[in-house]
């Protein structure tokens, strides 16, 4: 565990007396606007939450829509399944696209009033008639009931599209308001597996407005510049986890096992409590 929290705090650490631009991923901006404390955790002390689990499947369905909408995209054509559902549209063709869909790289900023340098790698990206971009993102789940983007928690993917627009018109393109997500929905209901797994695939449009970011990362910003660790989120299961997990140790403070916890604590740099 030593040896994990090292390794992180020497990764991309947010320094206030640092000149050079300060990178921030499309993830990180919504792990702020999730819970600042952890935010604050993550870029400026080190401490970042667990990993969760690879989503593998999901992984396979995105490179496999990408290779499918490539074809197209080669032979400068619409794919069907984008004449299924009237866009007038065709995968877009761009010297920088690869770069734009690759992890860790993807689209980038330079946010002039905080030196912020955004990132963010999209799934894909078309081109209508007017010569507008269109932000894509492929997304994968299994339900028995229809895909929607009424979930409180799809909030995110939202405000995913909308900083990719964001990004796109800010290094000079002409970006179209509405986005699509192309949803693949694993069937349940068929007879066997028979080792293979099939979906129906569904196109959503989505209308983003990015006029919430400049003063989110002006926020964000201010929050890495504090000397001041952010007040615990109410609804955030990782603050109320470290939480009961620190309130334990102190009602426990008299214990051998306790005090040996406690002394690990103290000589970590930064100690968070």
């Amino acid at each position: 565990m030593s040896q994990y929290y090292s390794a992180k705090r020497t990764k991309n650490i947010f320094d206030p007396n640092a000149s050079v631009p300060f990178k921030l991923s499309r993830s990180k901006i919504d792990l702020f606007i999730e819970c600042p404390r952890c935010f604050y955790f993550d870029r400026r002390l080190g401490v970042g939450r667990p990993p969760g689990f690879p989503f593998n499947l999901n992984s396979a369905v995105d490179h496999l829509l990408k290779k499918e909408f490539d074809i197209h995209r080669a032979e400068e054509t619409a794919h069907p399944l984008m004449k299924q559902y009237g866009i007038d549209a065709v995968p877009f063709q761009h010297k920088d696209l690869n770069t734009w869909r690759e992890n860790f790289v993807g689209i980038q900023h330079l946010h002039g009033p905080t030196n912020l340098l955004i990132t963010g790698a999209v799934d894909d990206v078309w081109v209508n008639k007017k010569s507008e971009l269109i932000v894509v993102d492929y997304k994968a789940t299994s339900k028995e009931t229809a895909v929607n983007l009424d979930a409180e928690w799809q909030d995110g993917y939202k405000r995913q599209m909308e900083i990719y627009q964001w990004l796109l018109r800010q290094i000079g393109f002409t970006v179209s308001k509405t986005g699509y997500f192309v949803y693949a929905n694993g069937i349940r209901d068929k007879k066997a597996f028979d080792a293979k797994l099939e979906f129906d695939i569904s196109i959503i449009p989505y209308t983003g407005n990015d006029d919430w970011i400049p003063r989110t990362l002006e926020n964000a910003k201010k929050c890495l510049m504090d000397e001041r660790i952010p007040e615990q989120s109410k609804d955030c299961d990782y603050c109320d986890y470290v939480s009961a997990l620190f309130s334990t140790i102190k009602l426990r403070g008299t214990s051998k096992k306790a005090k040996a916890v406690q002394a690990v604590e103290k000589e970590k740099e930064g100690t968070l409590f």
